[in-house]
């Protein structure tokens, strides 16, 4: 056993090594009490006009106040908390949170998936974090074509574009407006997924991007999944989906820079 343990711990730690490095990066404990905010600015990110204001320098990630499983969802794009499991607790719950700012050597030719590259290592190299990745059938729902078709178009954007009327994100219990541009299938399951906090698959079949508008109210109506069949042609199928798991095996606070 204990051979296979170090063996794992070989192969994380060449994989860390193996990822592209920032050319400086901080890891600070984060005491404010506030929410995570932040990401990482390619050369190739998309904001939305609400968003611009608050992005970070290009070629930077800049996260305050993130628990690693934060911190962990945004190297990875894991779209949902639930996705990660093992670990401490505090990975995941508590008061142990931290800032992050590290800079790419390029900043101006960095794409936004090196820099969640970068991020990656950082993570794994300040936090001696030890993970494998599995994949199981979960509850969840697939996103199909409703009876009667489609109601898409097909976009004619030249960029990807994605406005929540103003806000950064849906926010719960607030009515909210998706204007979307240029705007996948894939990218519309992960956006239902985020919103009701369960896994959706992309069935549809539908390749290529589209412009739509979606809007919808989770309290007071109509809801996202009627919203998707009433304004789009969509529907939500619930079925066991496969989901990809981040198991985190060892993770330890990280030592002061």
């Amino acid at each position: 056993m204990k051979s296979k343990l170090a063996a794992f711990a070989f192969i994380t730690l060449a994989h860390a090594q193996a990822l592209p490095q920032f050319e400086v990066a901080s890891v600070k404990v984060n005491k404010s009490g506030n929410g995570v905010a932040g990401g990482c600015h390619g050369i190739d990110s998309k904001y939305a006009p609400g968003q611009i204001a608050a992005a970070p320098p290009l070629g930077r990630c800049v996260i305050t106040a993130g628990r690693l499983g934060h911190l962990i969802g945004i190297a990875w794009q894991l779209n949902l908390m639930a996705l990660i499991q093992g670990g401490p607790d505090w990975v995941m719950q508590g008061y142990d949170r931290f800032d992050i700012q590290a800079e790419a050597a390029n900043p101006t030719g960095t794409t936004e998936a090196q820099l969640r590259s970068m991020l990656q290592g950082a993570l794994i190299d300040r936090f001696q974090l030890k993970f494998h990745r599995q994949t199981v059938e979960r509850p969840g729902f697939a996103l199909v074509i409703a009876k009667n078709g489609p109601r898409l178009k097909p976009s004619q954007a030249p960029d990807v574009v994605f406005d929540f009327g103003g806000q950064f994100k849906p926010m719960p219990g607030r009515p909210a407006t998706l204007t979307a541009r240029k705007y996948s299938m894939a990218r519309l399951a992960q956006l239902v997924a985020n919103v009701r906090q369960q896994p959706v698959v992309d069935k549809t079949g539908l390749t290529g991007d589209f412009d739509f508008t979606l809007d919808w109210d989770e309290d007071q109506g109509p809801t996202i999944e009627t919203a998707l069949q009433e304004q789009l042609g969509l529907k939500l199928e619930r079925q066991k989906v496969p989901v990809d798991l981040f198991v985190i095996d060892s993770a330890q606070q990280p030592s002061a820079n």
